[in-house]
């Protein structure tokens, strides 16, 4: 079968354009880009690679607990002579009078009164305790100050001596000695 001729050329301009694409394909494909890739798998192989050696575990000595000849280690932290007091009823209870009506001073935390002097009257010697809003009080034996329960056992020149009733840690309570001083300010 015979083309025209300008059919005959634009056949033959097809056919030499596809030989050369088909060309450059396949020149294209046959340098993939990986020849640094298979390089670096070349000198991978090359090399020889080192484990270190497992570390020695050195055995560890065992411990036999003997319950009969040590201190239970869950048990409460109360000395010995306290539970020994308390088993032979022998230690009376301390706690709080908290039926008692409580005084202004008991608001205030302790470290935050100030004594400020004494002074003698007719019933004998009173302390002088400035709290934290400004105002000067007047304190004798046996009041109250502090929120621990704090009661004053003795009035001196320079120090308010007081008792204080503290949680033990164990649901009880203790006595705490504690004192105020003389402040200059």
């Amino acid at each position: 079968m015979r083309y025209p001729a300008k059919q005959e050329t634009l056949r033959r301009l097809m056919t030499g354009t596809t030989v050369v694409m088909l060309a450059c394909l396949l020149a294209a494909c046959s340098d993939s880009g990986m020849s640094d890739l298979r390089q670096f798998v070349d000198n991978a192989k090359t090399k020889k690679g080192r484990v270190e050696p497992l570390p020695e575990f050195k055995p560890v000595e065992t411990f036999a607990y003997s319950s009969a000849k040590m201190k239970d280690p869950f048990a409460g932290w109360k000395s010995d002579a306290k539970l020994a007091a308390q088993d032979s009823g022998a230690m009376q209870s301390v706690r709080p009078d908290v039926s008692r009506r409580k005084e202004i001073l008991e608001n205030f935390p302790l470290d935050t009164l100030r004594m400020m002097g004494t002074f003698d009257y007719r019933d004998g010697k009173w302390g002088l305790v400035k709290a934290p809003d400004g105002i000067v009080y007047k304190v004798k034996e046996g009041h109250h100050l502090g929120q621990n329960f704090g009661k004053v056992t003795r009035i001196q020149e320079k120090v308010i001596m007081l008792t204080e009733v503290v949680p033990d840690g164990l649901g009880g309570w203790e006595e705490r000695e504690a004192s105020l001083g003389i402040s200059t300010e």
